[in-house]
């Protein structure tokens, strides 16, 4: 660790202001992520829906054991996992290091506009309920006695005006929308803007008090319907997949119903995996060496009880017919089957609704602060444009905030649209994300072979180091197998988001930086020759695993089909 870091704040730097604490509270939001595609996985899967939450979830915290070694080697550096493992890559590859740190950036950031698009839908619920039978009713009789008769759907449109309000602009695949829901997303991302300003401290504070809060409700939810008989063994059988998707009839256990339990898996992933954020603020750490793991493995267990916990009682109250209602699988209908598994009434009902608007706003905020913290350290190692890299007086990274609001305001047009567009960015976001995952688990090993020199506060087991390594070729399956569930083109959309950090890093590295990397990256990784990034210990045997995967990848692809 150098001096300078340790003497004090340096101007431009992020501060060293947190302990473990801070970060597992600002990686509190992540059980939240649960609420997001509870319904989606339901609705694919069907029955097994709990089993694929609790076998993602336990290959999350096998992983994590690998992040928490790799995050040890370098106090000095934030942004993540994405981070640390991209500096084993490096020597191998100058387009394979910055390739895991856009990747974690891609999966990440989009958690700010699609928790805004759910969210905005309770608020508009709140703003304009749906109408009752009696008003619907009246609605079509002043139709009718005005010559223009109209059938209920239409009716209740009529009677919801905020609702239908706004514009849309197809763009072929998708489309972008300027309608209510997009205007509060938008309020509610310049507030997690607003609040990630202070800097860590301060996110931190907010983030425990409504963490807090956020837990509890889930913890709750996880265990009440035990005891108060809103739970029914038998809706976890017949342990079968769908015949096909949002349909109750049981299908079998054959390629396409393979196919959809890897669709599953791949899609949890995104969510039971999240909890790696907590090590996004190393640098923000008072104590790394210790801060670190303690960070990784408490958000891990306490991710491990409540994605487990939480859908099978959500299962055991709904019911695979339950579990397919529209409002579940878009998100919008979650607040009101808690209330309902709590034996709550209207007023309990409208107090879940702002639990929920609260749960998606800290998911919102720990979003931000670890993704925007992967831009900013990505910059200053030289991967993405040096402008990410500029901080304010509070150390927050305002660079790398604002480009991540700006981005996110284009995906919450999209995702404002309906819920087809927002499972297809969720879906490409994904590919992102077990890209990072693949790099990631597999820079394990390569740094215990390149810098096994180097001393490691915590050191994984060398069996969980190995599990991790195989559990990286599994999620590839995964990805090959499960993202054409969600969006017949969500592959190799994803795979083009994650070619266009070619052009990016080629800008930075080429044209703002002469081809040359940054002294202090080089410092960090203890090189002191630029012109020689250090001996290639591993040999061939990193090339030959990015071949594996990307087979791997293809033939599940073409294996598996719906």
């Amino acid at each position: 660790m150098s001096a300078e870091t340790m003497s004090g704040p340096v101007k431009g730097e992020l501060l060293r202001t947190i302990d473990w604490r801070g970060a597992f509270w600002v990686a509190s939001g992540v059980p939240a992520l649960v609420l997001f595609s509870i319904g989606g996985i339901a609705g694919t899967v069907g029955i097994p829906a709990f089993a694929i939450w609790a076998v993602s979830m336990v290959m999350g915290f096998i992983q994590s054991f690998t992040y928490a070694e790799i995050a040890g080697l370098f106090p000095n550096k934030s942004g993540g996992a994405s981070v640390y493992g991209a500096a084993a890559w490096l020597k191998y590859g100058k387009f394979i290091a910055p390739l895991s740190v856009w990747c974690n950036w891609i999966a990440w950031t989009p958690v700010l506009s699609l928790g805004s698009a759910i969210a905005a839908g309770y608020i508009l619920g709140i703003m304009e309920p749906t109408p009752g039978a009696e008003a619907i009713a009246a609605e079509i009789a002043r139709a009718l006695a005005a010559g223009s008769p109209i059938d209920e759907a239409q009716a209740t449109m009529n009677l919801m005006p905020l609702h239908n309000w706004g514009h849309s602009w197809s763009l072929g695949l998708f489309s972008l929308s300027f309608n209510w829901t997009f205007v509060i997303g938008a309020v509610l991302m310049l507030l997690a803007f607003a609040i990630q300003h202070r800097g860590i401290l301060g996110t931190a504070k907010v983030q425990m008090v409504v963490g807090l809060i956020i837990v509890l409700t889930l913890f709750i939810i996880g265990v009440v319907p035990f005891l108060n008989g809103n739970f029914d063994s038998a809706n976890f059988s017949p342990f079968v997949p769908l015949a096909v998707p949002y349909a109750p009839e049981p299908g079998s256990w054959n390629v396409a119903g393979w196919t959809l339990i890897l669709g599953g898996m791949f899609i949890a992933a995104w969510s039971t995996y999240g909890f790696e954020t907590a090590i996004c603020y190393t640098s923000e750490f008072k104590n790394p060496e210790s801060d670190t793991f303690k960070a990784i493995f408490y958000s891990g267990l306490l991710c491990l009880v409540l994605f487990i916990l939480v859908p099978i009682t959500f299962q055991g109250y709904l019911g695979l017919t339950g579990m397919l209602d529209g409002g579940v699988v878009a998100g919008t209908g979650v607040a009101d089957v808690m209330a309902r598994m709590v034996g709550g009434g209207g007023a309990i009902n409208i107090i879940f609704v702002f639990l929920m608007i609260a749960s998606l706003v800290l998911i919102i905020i720990t979003a931000m602060a670890g993704s925007s913290r992967t831009l900013y350290q990505g910059s200053v190692d030289g991967w993405l444009p040096k402008y990410l890299s500029h901080v304010n007086h509070n150390g927050a990274p305002t660079g790398a905030m604002w480009t991540d609001l700006g981005f996110n305001l284009i995906l919450l047009s999209i995702a404002a649209t309906d819920a087809t567009a927002y499972y297809f960015i969720l879906a490409v976001s994904n590919c992102g994300y077990i890209i990072f995952n693949f790099l990631n688990l597999n820079s394990g090993w390569i740094h215990r072979i390149d810098n096994g020199h180097v001393k490691r506060p915590f050191k994984a087991p060398t069996i969980v180091l190995a599990a991790g390594t195989l559990l990286a070729f599994v999620n590839a399956m995964f990805m090959g197998a499960g993202a054409k569930v969600w969006n017949p083109v969500a592959l190799w959309y994803g795979l083009g988001a994650a070619a266009l950090i070619i052009p990016v890093f080629w800008f930075r590295h080429y044209v703002q930086d002469k081809g040359k990397f940054p002294d202090r990256m080089l410092e960090d990784l203890g090189i002191k020759d630029a012109g020689h990034l250090g001996e290639r210990k591993a040999g061939i045997l990193p090339y030959i695993t990015l071949a594996a995967g990307l087979v791997v990848v293809l033939v599940s692809n073409w294996i598996f089909t719906g």
